[in-house]
């Protein structure tokens, strides 16, 4: 059975766990794998070796990524680790010291040396055979397009920045070029993201590269411009609420990017905001989302929070609350507060118990939903364009994919637009018909 396998291109199988950031570190190893002459095995009897791309930033998300790697060695047996989880190379090896190699998070070069010491690579690399988008895990019309590594915030519940390093923005150039290749393939939105993606180009004090003969500064609202000129839909993830970021809302206005923005709050009270380390306040949030909004009123703000932070008492909770009511945000989610192994907050007082943090975080979702819910009605007797992601399934301009709400009606053909009447509605979903 092995001497088969080696009479073809070896095979690597690939699991890919944890969020977009990871997901597109996934599609430039599959990329160069296929460039290299690889094939991809659809399932763990098949390959010659497994690829696991871990999550390390919640104790949940290392538990699923040491389980992924048990689940890989004992079904394979061949098994190269990388990802945010490769960052800490004792904690895999001291669950699983059977793995080939282990490497840390956008560690292309470490994969590729760690696959050619034990796969070694064909002899004939079939470049040809690639296509210019690269290998992409998303749908053919959607696909996600990171601008930049590493973060330069220090909160301290995260640990990310220790895993990632610090900012590296990507020449801009470099970056509307790939998504120059992914429109020409047939994608008809671009989701741009980074751990903090309105910094990009602050490393590089917004340096001027070069796209298609023509100066374009690394800086996020000229990249935008640039995107917007694809003629697909621009989605923007983590984006901090810098004062900078008000210079997009007049291009969603204008309908030249999506009217949303995927804003990371974290919590309302200035106490709580200072203990986790984040930029801004509750006040200076909701002045800046009034002002978002009267420039670009159909404009939709997902965030996410966490409660039960340490320290967080009730008034501070009820406070949280205040601001959710007041802000009327469009998509959230929240986390229960939980400890994540490196994370400065482990040191502060006063934890939170558990049964208080899950029932905070059960308020916290019912005040949501009941916004939602009301503000998701009103759309009611309106048509929206939608983008169909299968039969029945679509999203509108304020919907990601797999983290927001979605437009069901029968019919629609995936990969293209529909214009929907809005029927009905719940807390999250809307409900229509074709027109």
């Amino acid at each position: 059975m092995r001497a088969a396998r080696r009479a073809r291109a070896p095979r690597v199988g690939f699991v890919s766990l944890g969020c977009p950031k990871a997901l597109v570190d996934s599609e430039r190893i599959l990329t160069q794998l296929r460039a290299e002459g690889y094939e991809t095995a659809p399932d763990y009897a098949g390959a010659d070796l497994v690829i696991v791309n871990t999550c390390g930033f919640l104790t949940e998300a290392v538990e699923e990524s040491l389980s992924a790697i048990g689940e890989a060695l004992a079904e394979n047996g061949r098994v190269v680790v990388t990802g945010c989880l490769g960052a800490k190379a004792d904690v895999v090896r001291a669950a699983h010291p059977q793995v080939l190699a282990v490497t840390g998070p956008h560690d292309l070069a470490g994969v590729m040396r760690a696959v050619h010491a034990h796969l070694p690579r064909p002899h004939d690399p079939f470049v040809d055979l690639v296509p210019p988008q690269g290998v992409r895990l998303t749908p053919r019309h959607y696909a996600y397009l990171k601008i930049a590594e590493g973060c330069n915030h220090r909160c301290t519940f995260c640990v990310i920045p220790s895993m990632r390093g610090p900012l590296v923005s990507r020449p801009v150039g470099e970056v509307l070029r790939e998504a120059e290749n992914l429109v020409r393939a047939g994608v008809k939105e671009l989701l741009v993201i980074a751990q903090d993606t309105s910094a990009y180009g602050l490393d590089v004090k917004y340096r001027t590269g070069f796209w298609n003969g023509r100066p374009v500064k690394t800086r996020l609202k000229d990249l935008c411009e640039a995107l917007a000129s694809l003629g697909v839909w621009v989605r923007l993830h983590y984006v901090y609420p810098y004062p900078h970021v008000d210079d997009l809302i007049p291009l969603m206005a204008e309908g030249r990017l999506l009217p949303y923005l995927d804003v990371p709050f974290q919590h309302a009270s200035p106490r709580i905001l200072r203990l986790m380390r984040r930029p801004a306040d509750a006040e200076d949030n909701l002045a800046r989302i009034r002002a978002w909004r009267a420039i670009c009123p159909e404009i939709a703000i997902r965030s996410s929070f966490i409660v039960g932070f340490p320290g967080e008492t009730e008034a501070e909770f009820e406070a949280l609350l205040d601001f959710l009511r007041e802000a009327q945000l469009d998509r959230v989610g929240c986390f229960a507060y939980s400890p994540v192994e490196g994370a400065a907050a482990n040191a502060l007082a006063d934890p939170v118990p558990e049964e208080v943090k899950e029932e905070r975080r059960r308020r916290f979702m019912e005040v949501q939903a009941a916004v939602s819910r009301e503000k998701l009605a009103r759309k009611i007797g309106r048509t929206i364009r939608v983008l169909v992601d299968a039969p029945g399934l679509g999203r509108s301009s304020a919907d990601a994919p797999e983290i927001d709400g979605v437009v069901r009606f029968a019919g629609g053909r995936p990969g293209e637009f529909a214009e929907v009447l809005v029927e009905r509605s719940d807390d999250h979903d809307l409900y229509g018909r074709l027109v």
